[in-house]
């Protein structure tokens, strides 16, 4: 079974949770790259503007071909209790027709429950099967600590059973 992980990161965070999923489970990872300036005040809120409202944006890659892969994991931060653009975006763009999904959101605070169910109802209506899902908190925790917190999800959820 291959697994394929697409995520978007624009502080670290989720490429730090992304990571470590990817060494354990042996999967292959694929970032998402927003084309437009995420950076300052500014542009931050904006950007949850944009989440909340589901605003699509330019992504490169702008498509994934997910044919050689059983499992698809996605992952993004929360945004205004959403997912980010770039990863609604690319949801929007694949066919997840016959594909198993696990999906994970990182978070400051404590809405990755909402932005995992909206993550949900987008891959089903794509055509995927949500097989697992996590939110994990984020905020003040070092690197480290991410990866000992992502490592006790993968125990946790026996995350290993669905990518081997």
């Amino acid at each position: 079974m291959a697994t394929l992980i697409i995520y978007y990161s624009n502080g670290g965070t989720t490429e730090t949770v992304a990571k470590t999923l990817a060494k354990h489970l042996r999967a292959k990872l694929l970032r998402i790259h927003d084309l437009k300036n995420r950076d300052g005040f500014k542009n931050r809120l904006f950007s949850s503007i944009n989440a909340f409202r589901e605003v699509k944006t330019d992504i490169i890659p702008a498509k994934v071909d997910l044919s050689e892969f059983d499992t698809v994991i996605l992952g993004t931060p929360t945004w205004a209790g959403n997912p980010t653009p770039a990863i609604l975006t690319i949801i929007d763009r694949c066919n997840f027709t016959g594909k198993d999904v696990i999906l994970f959101a990182t978070m400051d605070s404590n809405r990755g429950d909402s932005n995992i169910g909206r993550l949900e109802e987008k891959v089903k209506m794509r055509g995927g099967r949500v097989i697992e899902s996590f939110a994990i908190a984020t905020k003040n925790k070092s690197p480290e600590k991410l990866v000992n917190d992502t490592e006790a999800i993968i125990e946790m959820k026996d995350l290993k059973m669905y990518t081997r």
